[in-house]
């Protein structure tokens, strides 16, 4: 389901509506389910029902970007889908003027590298897609703002490969091989969905592989032309990556990392979950350094927290702000129930709190026009009021999260909690 605020003349107007996805109108017409779920949810009936059913859904749930003047939602595994953005309505599956073939997958976790050294300084949009198995190959894209492929090109790595975002520098795209497996036998016999199948592996190294954007160009002191490089560290899960850069022959990448992989039972009611049984995600600072083939790490916040975001401008550069959600306890996995901003460089927090009875949703920053300092901004982020059983959209000042909030705009109704989202200065609401 893809939500919508739009702002104009100091109104806002909310629209929401579901992705018709080819899977959501056939099980609408069936009246009940017809796929597995990736992570979880079986069809009803049992593992019989289940049992070497392997079709996959594109669920177009978990990103949404407005780029080449197309509104596209996004699934990891597949080609995304193309909505109208003024009303939601759904158009089909879009391949991207060609670039995607059917079956091809395209990330949900596009970076857009705000000015491309490759392009005269013009933002481009840089996503991957990957095929997993005893060797992993991964293909990157690169997209001008008219949509136009501007950069194609396939890597392989050794061993299965779960990847679920990406960071990018100038010159690298980075990605972090969790030490997982996969054992395909209890997804083929209907016991488990196939990502409940996916292991961490006791014991065994993550590896940072390092892909060179430009194949072809000869890069910076410290990196190799047209190689990948892989480099091993301490044993972690990763969702999700903060921001990386570059100064001289290191690579600074700032990523959330867990001690496994987080899983959640399909079968239990979110109110049933312990807490205490689930990995906490850290905020962890890792530190490559290209010449000695090196790295370290160090946490950069304990306290649990994802779904970080920062200024746009400061994808892929050094950068001193970083917001994130994170839990109202200082130890443990418990909700996500505050905004946390970070100053890297004084080692300071400011925090905004929606406890007790307020759950936070990813920020999304949005800089002001004009603005001068890196925090000049506002993040926008839904927060689910339990009190009333209703949803908020709040707009914070980034440059102060101890101040109340700039606006608080209460809809009528409430809003699941999801994945991510973001911010187009084009207006698609009505017109007034």
């Amino acid at each position: 389901m893809i939500c919508s605020v739009a702002f104009n003349a100091g109104r806002a107007h909310f629209r929401n509506r579901f992705v018709r996805t080819e899977g959501f109108l056939q099980e609408q017409k069936a009246g009940k389910i017809l796929y597995r779920g990736a992570f979880g949810t079986q069809k009803p009936g049992g593992w019989l029902a289940n049992a070497f059913d392997l079709k996959i859904k594109n669920v177009a749930n978990t990103n949404i970007i407005h780029w080449g003047g197309k509104l596209l939602a996004l699934w990891e595994a597949a080609a995304p889908y193309r909505l109208d953005p003024h009303t939601l309505e759904t158009f089909g599956q879009d391949y991207l003027n060609g670039v995607l073939q059917n079956g091809d997958a395209f990330s949900a976790h596009p970076r857009i590298d705000p000015t491309c050294q490759m392009d005269a300084g013009a933002p481009c949009l840089v996503n991957f897609s990957y095929k997993p198995g005893r060797s992993t190959s991964i293909t990157i894209s690169e997209f001008n703002p008219d949509g136009k492929l501007l950069r194609r090109h396939t890597h392989s790595v050794p061993g299965f490969a779960f990847l679920h975002d990406m960071a990018i520098t100038p010159n690298y795209c980075i990605f972090m091989q969790n030490p997982v497996s996969f054992n395909p036998l209890p997804y083929l016999l209907g016991w488990r969905g196939a990502g409940q199948c996916i292991k961490l592996v006791p014991n065994q190294p993550s590896k940072l592989i390092l892909i060179p954007r430009s194949p072809l160009a000869p890069l910076k002191k410290g990196g190799s032309t047209g190689s990948v490089q892989i480099l091993e560290t301490e044993p972690c899960f990763v969702w999700h990556h903060a921001n990386a850069f570059q100064q001289g022959d290191e690579i600074f990448l700032d990523s959330v990392c867990y001690d496994s992989m987080p899983a959640l039972d399909p079968d239990k009611d979110f109110r049933q979950v312990d807490f205490d049984t689930l990995p906490t995600g850290q905020l962890w600072r890792f530190r490559l350094n290209l010449t000695e083939k090196t790295v370290r790490q160090q946490v950069l916040e304990s306290r649990y927290c994802e779904f970080p975001c920062l200024h746009p401008e400061k994808v892929g550069r050094p950068y001193r702000y970083l917001y994130t959600c994170a839990a109202n306890q200082p130890t443990g996995h418990a909700p996500l129930q505050l905004i946390l901003k970070i100053d890297l460089a004084a080692e300071s927090r400011q925090v905004w709190s929606a406890a007790p009875r307020g759950f936070v949703s990813e920020p999304v920053f949005v800089p002001r026009p004009g603005g001068l300092t890196e925090d000049d901004g506002w993040l926008l982020l839904l927060m689910y009021d339990a009190a009333h059983h209703r949803s908020d959209l709040v707009i914070l000042d980034a440059r102060d999260l101890n101040q109340e909030p700039v606006a608080r705009l209460h809809l009528k109704h409430h809003i699941p909690h999801g994945l991510h989202g973001s911010f187009t200065p084009e207006y698609f609401g009505p017109q007034i």
